[in-house]
């Protein structure tokens, strides 16, 4: 019987305090940009699920970090080339925002069967680049939250 992923994941914003916007690119899609995801193992919370894709994803240990529950949710229908990885049946996936802030853009290191490169933008050209809707309203969001 096939393992299926559950229809409940985390976006996780990583920036610095002046507003740059780490993006990575999907292995599966080149010139999709992100930024962290990942779905929830069983047993997880949100917040060990956040934590264990900013590691496998980037290399950084968020306990080093501010890491913040921005308590926003987005449901969103799964897009169909990867409907096969969860239940069948299964449509919605909701996904749970989180931020993580760096004093400074830094170096990562990408985990390479799930992306190719990383970036650092302005979070204006970051929003703009990302392929999800929701990436993108995550990131505005934190620049608006701020004031700019």
């Amino acid at each position: 019987m096939p393992t299926y992923k559950l229809p409940v994941s985390v976006l996780v914003v990583i920036h610095t305090a002046d507003f740059q916007i780490l993006l990575l690119e999907r292995a599966d899609h080149p010139g999709y940009w992100q930024s962290v995801t990942g779905s929830q193992d069983p047993g997880e919370t949100l917040q060990q699920t956040a934590v264990r894709e900013i590691r496998e994803e980037t290399g950084l240990n968020a306990a080093d970090y501010d890491l913040s529950n921005w308590q926003i949710q987005n449901r969103y229908e799964i897009y169909e080339e990867w409907s096969w990885r969860y239940p069948p049946g299964t449509v919605y996936n909701i996904e749970h925002v989180f931020g993580l802030m760096l004093p400074k853009t830094i170096p990562i290191t990408v985990s390479p069967r799930e992306h190719l490169d990383y970036i650092w933008l302005p979070w204006q050209e970051a929003a703009d680049k990302v392929f999800s809707s929701s990436n993108a309203h995550a990131i505005r969001l934190l620049a608006n939250e701020q004031k700019l």
